[in-house]
């Protein structure tokens, strides 16, 4: 018997799903790092680091292009916050929130066409809304005691930025260079690799 619901979750989708979340777990474990390390190159004007941020929302980006069904965004951001609260950030459990948050942003974006649409601009308005859910938390979880003006709008202009090129453009040219090696070929992404 076929499955005649295009939306729901297959155990392939389940694992490729939880093996990107994983793997950037582990790459938010060390991005954690790089992050502490470079606060005193953007002493000059710190919320310039915030340039930075778009690693931390990819998975929530990627999640939705080739998974493409509801839910991928928010699963794949979510497991991969967990994954780096527990091995370890100096933001502790809070990331879990914010993993949640953020996927949520890039679920809206893939929502909004009602997850029929995997071209660039939906990757791009992905990484806005997902940087935007992103820059919002930090307002209220972080950056709250900051000057509105000087600190928390450029702080959030150059999250959504990152995450528009890393996360947005970032994922849709990293499914564009997987599809021809026919890893993705179990997915849209892979079946349809002239329209991505």
């Amino acid at each position: 018997m076929s499955n005649t619901n295009p939306n729901r979750w297959r155990t392939i989708d389940i694992v490729i799903a939880s093996v990107i979340a994983v793997a950037f777990g582990v790459i938010f474990w060390a991005w954690n790092t790089v992050w502490s390390v470079t606060e005193a190159a953007f002493a000059f004007f710190p919320p310039a680091q915030s340039i930075l941020y778009g690693i931390w929302l990819m998975p929530a980006v990627l999640g939705g292009l080739i998974i493409r069904k509801p839910g991928a965004a928010l699963y794949t951001e979510t497991v991969a916050a967990i994954l780096s609260a527990l091995l370890g950030n100096k933001w502790g459990g809070t990331v879990i929130l914010q993993g949640l948050i953020q996927g949520a942003g890039a679920e809206l974006a893939f929502a909004a066409l009602r997850y029929r649409s995997y071209k660039l601009p939906i990757a791009l308005l992905a990484g806005a809304l997902t940087g935007l859910s992103a820059a919002i938390y930090d307002f209220f979880a972080w950056t709250y005691a900051y000057e509105l003006w000087s600190y928390r709008v450029p702080y959030g202009a150059f999250t959504v930025v990152s995450s528009v090129l890393v996360a947005g453009l970032g994922s849709w040219l990293l499914v564009r260079a997987l599809a021809p090696t026919g890893v993705l070929d179990r997915f849209g992404a892979g079946r349809e690799r002239a329209l991505i």
